[in-house]
């Protein structure tokens, strides 16, 4: 096999996991980022591995919850009214794809690539070089109402059909499997397939061990153009420089239609803000969950706990919305009644912007516009968890190998 230059663009954890594919198989690897790489989505998600979340975020429901949402600033989904023909474009064909029917045709999908990313990540953990916290304990989907309930035991049922292990807990044995931090819930289901982990120092310790393997990172130069020569790319032109590569893999998460109209290429991505509250005193909390009434996640860190949500569509941009960083926290103590979020962790929020498809499902493969281009974004609310498998799928690609998976669900130019 021929190794080639690669250029990736974007530093999260769906272009580092490809940079470190493409070096298993030789390639000349150089990451080019805006930042510095140690902030943004990949840094503050729930850490969260998901084979359980097999329902793509376009499903039926959501456009009567989105519309009754909207006028709740605190609500769970979020989308700023405001004129915007991409955010126009995308809402169209979202709500095309909030069909039954896309539902059954997607989840299979989603499973598969879900169950090769956890199965890379533990590959990942089993090696010498790579340092990291991950622990297989399953995600609990706690409830409140018996709305929430019959809602989830929908998923449930479908899950089972795939072959996920799924048990239905009552408060009390909830209480037993966790008993230093009791939840105010009626119930549980517990999907023994999933994992979680500590964002952070995997993404530290993955650049490191990529640094001294020797992947180039250009770091705070912002990706202006390229330079094209028929349906090929030659090079990046960065504000500060241009980079030229046999091979270009587009990873910039919330940010890849804007760049990728530069080529003349048009790509639906919408970007979903999502707030995140760290707790660094002890919590007694040791099960990742999911607060189904108020879709937020808490999940047991390295050293503290950590509670995310909200999906909000405001545009590309970091500010807080403080309604809705109030809602977290009051919700944690709703769920969690021996817990309070002090204003410390409320002062420090962070937020960080999900690439959203308009069909829930990631865009990983090439465009017929340009031969040696490769599409790795659009993950949703996976992107932390699907970051392994997209890397691998991205490095077979390039590297000419058969693919691990069937790419078709992904394609970037399917309807």
């Amino acid at each position: 096999m021929a190794k080639k230059k690669v250029i990736v663009i974007g530093g999260g954890i769906v272009g580092l996991s490809t940079a470190y594919y493409l070096l298993q198989e030789g390639h000349e690897v150089s990451v080019i980022d805006k930042g510095q790489i140690t902030s943004g989505a990949s840094h503050v998600n729930a850490g969260y591995l998901t084979p359980s979340h097999i329902v793509p975020m376009a499903a039926p429901g959501m456009i009567t919850k989105g519309i009754r949402w909207m006028f709740n600033a605190s609500s769970p989904f979020y989308i700023k009214p405001r004129f915007d023909l991409d955010l126009i474009r995308w809402g169209l064909k979202f709500m095309k794809s909030c069909t039954p029917e896309h539902v059954q045709r997607s989840m299979k999908s989603i499973l598969e690539i879900n169950l090769l990313s956890k199965q890379l990540y533990l590959e990942m953990q089993k090696t010498q070089f790579l340092d990291f916290h991950l622990e297989t304990k399953g995600l609990l989907m706690a409830y409140k109402t018996a709305h929430a309930e019959r809602e989830e035991a929908e998923v449930v049922r479908w899950a089972k059909e795939l072959g996920i292990t799924v048990n239905h807990y009552s408060k009390e044995e909830v209480s037993e499997l966790q008993p230093e931090a009791p939840m105010d819930i009626a119930g549980a289901y517990w999907y023994e397939s999933d994992a979680h982990s500590t964002p952070e120092l995997f993404m530290k310790n993955l650049k490191a061990h990529l640094t001294t393997q020797g992947v180039e990172f250009v770091l705070e130069r912002e990706v202006t153009s390229f330079q094209k020569k028929g349906n090929h790319l030659i090079a990046v032109q960065t504000d500060r420089g241009q980079f030229p590569a046999d091979e270009f893999v587009v990873a910039t998460g919330a940010w890849s239609e804007q760049l990728l109209k530069t080529l003349g290429v048009r790509l639906s991505v919408q970007a979903g803000k999502g707030y995140r509250l760290n707790l660094n005193q002890s919590t007694g909390i040791n099960l990742p969950a999911i607060l189904l009434e108020a879709k937020v996640a808490v999940t047991p860190m390295e050293g503290f706990t950590r509670f995310g949500g909200t999906m909000e569509i405001s545009g590309i941009n970091q500010k807080i919305n403080a309604k809705r960083v109030a809602a977290i926290a009051k919700v944690a103590n709703d769920y969690y009644p021996e817990v309070r979020i002090p204003q410390a962790s409320i002062d420090e929020v962070q937020s960080g912007l999900r690439p959203l498809s308009p069909d829930g499902l990631p865009f990983i493969g090439r465009h017929s516009a340009v031969a040696n281009l490769v599409l790795a974004t659009g993950h949703s609310m996976m992107g932390w968890s699907l970051g392994p498998a997209t890397g691998k799928l991205v490095t077979e690609l390039i590297s000419n190998q058969f693919s691990s998976l069937d790419l078709s669900p992904f394609a970037p130019e399917r309807n």
